[in-house]
């Protein structure tokens, strides 16, 4: 099983990640600013922090709150090929690589296309050569989906069949680009119809429930059928998540307001589990919606 492993980052929060990408579409089509830090970023608002470090050097390490170790990259680093084809779907998201050079480095720009050819990795020369500020993660730019990035760049990545390398120009430059993987995005579930669902004792034997709030939190409100897995405690949970978990399984993700549990859901998406869904509203929901017995806090 491919696992692209990764720290948490707030999903309710862009302004707060990392920094991890260029080229973000604006208005004005200029390079956009975020704090904190001030930091330039282009083609996506996904953080880098899901991926840590250059490809090449991912390795276990321990982030100041939510420790995770970092594994499998080694599957997506196949020999690089040069396509133009793929397929796009409005839906789709997809984790990019490239390598930027300025405009007038033809010279350079073909030298680094045949050493990516030639089985250098990708990595390693963006790390060396692009003048991207995701250079300092070996070209990796996050997560991505439709209408996030220039268009000339949004064309060809949607284009590009995963581990194929592909060229475009943008306003920025000359790019090498490369998919390495994609998914779909985590999907709501309304609380009316997880209500519904946990009427069902075969829903309730099969499917995997999950609470990520806090002990207290848990104290005070609950629902039946949820195992707890404290944010807090990520790092003590997270690294051996597929030996607690069935990845195989629908996985369903609460908290208080649906905030936490959509940064979970995201990580366990990128763990390889297959069908996670994201409870809207959170246990504060259920309890204005369906049933006001649950206190809210």
């Amino acid at each position: 099983m491919l696992r692209v492993t990764g720290s948490l980052s707030a999903v309710s929060s862009p302004a707060a990640v990392t920094f991890s990408a260029a080229l973000r579409l604006s208005v004005a089509h200029t390079l956009a600013f975020s704090s904190p830090p001030p930091h330039p970023r282009c083609l996506s608002t996904f953080s880098r922090s899901l991926l840590g470090r250059r490809i090449s050097s991912l390795r276990p390490r321990v982030p100041s709150m939510y420790p995770i170790r970092l594994s499998g990259f080694s599957a997506l680093k196949a020999r690089a090929s040069f396509s133009s084809s793929g397929s796009s779907s409005p839906s789709r998201e997809i984790l990019v690589q490239h390598v930027l050079v300025k405009e007038g480095d033809s010279e350079l720009f073909a030298e680094l296309q045949k050493r990516i050819l030639d089985g250098e990795d990708m990595s390693d020369l963006a790390a060396e050569y692009s003048i991207c500020p995701s250079k300092k993660d070996g070209g990796i730019l996050g997560w991505v989906k439709m209408g996030q990035m220039v268009p000339e760049f949004e064309e060809a990545a949607f284009k590009a069949e995963p581990n194929h390398v592909v060229r475009c120009k943008t306003q920025f430059g000359w790019h090498l680009l490369q998919v390495l993987s994609e998914r779909e995005p985590v999907k709501d579930i309304q609380v009316e119809e997880l209500h519904s669902k946990m009427q069902d004792p075969v829903f309730m034997e099969e499917a995997q429930l999950i609470d990520v709030r806090e002990p207290d939190e848990i104290a005070t409100a609950s629902l039946p059928g949820f195992k707890v897995f404290p944010l807090r405690q990520f790092g003590t949970w997270a690294p051996d998540i597929t030996s607690k978990l069935n990845p195989e399984k629908d996985t369903f993700v609460l908290c208080k307001v649906g905030g936490r549990s959509m940064q979970v859901a995201n990580w366990l998406q990128s763990q390889g589990f297959k069908s996670v869904y994201n409870v809207a509203g959170g246990i504060q929901a259920y309890s204005l919606k369906v049933d006001p017995s649950i206190p809210t806090y």
